[in-house]
């Protein structure tokens, strides 16, 4: 452990001054930040602003942004979590006037592109949650990508009509435990 730790910390030195200079003292200390980052900073696809709904059925959804900073493009190809029975990437598709939910195999992002995981679109869904996600608490989830491999966040949970990271509300959009699958 000492030597992945070490290894991070001279990563974390060769990436530049700016990152290193104030924290990494404290993360060297604290022995947390600095593996995650490091991890993180390694992988070509960044993850931004995640987040998800309180939950008022069975099931549940978390959205986010993936940024590709890699000169290929990446798949999220799936994702795990421990609040649910099952984790599945989903999408949304009209047929006819109705709006139904849809899984999907995988996420593209394109090099140099973003992808926005939104409610209404792209999302990471939970079916059959083992606890319901409540306002201000969060839980972890671990994103798998096909050349970026596994990479664990932390998603906090925002009001049950959000629609964005904040808690805007959205007149007649309530959680995901109503939708048609």
């Amino acid at each position: 452990m000492k030597v992945v730790t070490l290894f991070s910390a001279l990563a974390l030195l060769a990436t530049g001054p700016a990152l290193a200079d104030g924290h990494m003292k404290h993360e060297m200390q604290s022995g947390h930040g600095i593996k995650q980052g490091m991890h993180q900073a390694m992988k070509s696809v960044a993850v931004t602003g995640a987040w998800a709904r309180a939950s008022v059925g069975r099931n549940g959804a978390a959205f986010l942004t993936l940024t590709n900073h890699g000169k290929a493009e990446d798949r999220l190809v799936a994702a795990e979590a421990d609040v649910s029975k099952r984790v599945e990437l989903h999408t949304h598709i009209r047929d006819g006037n109705i709006m139904r939910m849809r899984q999907v195999d995988h996420i593209a992002v394109a090099s140099g592109k973003t992808v926005t995981l939104k409610p209404g679109g792209l999302h990471v869904m939970f079916l059959g949650l083992t606890r319901k996600l409540k306002k201000g608490e969060s839980f972890p989830l671990t994103l798998v990508f096909e050349k970026a491999g596994k990479m664990k966040i932390t998603v906090p949970v925002k009001g049950i009509g959000a629609m964005k990271g904040g808690d805007a509300m959205h007149k007649g959009h309530g959680g995901h435990g109503n939708m048609k699958h």
